[in-house]
């Protein structure tokens, strides 16, 4: 079998050990020679392309996983579209990292597949017009739509270190989140499996407020908590992405992913996420 990877950065890159380790012949697209090497150190092949002007010359593959973001700019996925022309035959399997801000601002809900997209940031839209692009290329594909990402080297070190107010519990909303190595044993599984579904919340399962996350990161790094500003100071102090982030609330739901993959989280309780991370990083 042969495994493509189109981004291939540090999600992909535990992707490709995964299927490197199964016996697959493994391409890894990238960008830069530092992602390169770091394909390379897994035992999978590494392509250097620059997806939105290179002329693309894409191996036939028989697991497609595709992470690489949409363009910044635009409601639709043009990068995507280049690639998916690019290749010759459908693959058995095809897999898609998403993202579950495609269901917008959904307050107190639980929110599970079945919910209808609602994107209000032009950066959501351009997801859903991805995940479109995608169904139609491949029905059988597998959409997982992840929320934050967070792992070794994926952690508001710095920001708590130093102090950086956050927003307060009263004017935010639900966080959700996802170790990183959940997400590729997730996507391994979707890439190997035939599944009944064709959308899934890569989610923990355990949304939270935001300080949780936040007060016991500084804990685990010794300092104080996080100051609180109010969504009036948030507005004054924050880009205008990171509030588009915080606008939105919804807690996600996973069961159909447990049912489905019978998959048990490794890191289904942040606690032991955020220790493992944080050992993980270099000192």
């Amino acid at each position: 079998m042969h495994s493509l990877i189109i981004g291939c950065g540090d999600t992909g890159v535990r992707v490709a050990a995964r299927a490197v380790a199964a016996g697959d012949t493994v391409t890894g697209v990238v960008r830069s020679e530092p992602s390169a090497a770091k394909v390379r150190a897994v035992g999978a092949h590494a392509l250097r392309v620059d997806l939105d002007a290179d002329v693309l010359d894409l191996p036939a593959c028989d697991r497609l996983f595709y992470f690489a973001p949409p363009q910044r700019e635009g409601d639709t996925d043009t990068r995507m579209a280049r690639v998916l022309h690019a290749i010759d035959s459908v693959p058995t399997y095809t897999v898609y990292i998403s993202t579950s801000g495609v269901y917008g601002d959904c307050g107190d809900a639980w929110v599970d597949e079945t919910r209808p997209v609602n994107a209000e940031s032009e950066r959501a839209k351009r997801r859903v017009d991805a995940e479109r692009q995608m169904l139609e290329f491949s029905p059988q594909a597998r959409v997982l739509r992840a929320p934050g990402i967070y792992g070794p080297n994926r952690l508001p070190v710095e920001r708590v270190q130093e102090g950086t107010p956050i927003l307060n519990d009263t004017d935010g909303g639900w966080s959700n989140r996802i170790h990183i190595d959940d997400l590729a044993t997730i996507a391994w599984l979707a890439g190997t499996q035939a599944l009944t579904h064709n959308i899934y919340n890569a989610s923990d399962g355990h949304p939270t407020g935001l300080g949780v996350y936040y007060d016991m990161l500084a804990d685990m790094l010794g300092v104080s908590p996080p100051p609180r500003i109010s969504w009036a100071e948030a507005e004054q102090r924050f880009s205008a992405m990171r509030l588009s982030f915080l606008r939105e609330s919804r807690r996600l739901s996973n069961q159909r992913l447990r049912d489905d993959m019978g998959y048990e989280l490794a890191f289904a309780d942040f606690h032991d996420g955020l220790a493992a991370s944080l050992k993980a990083e270099p000192d």
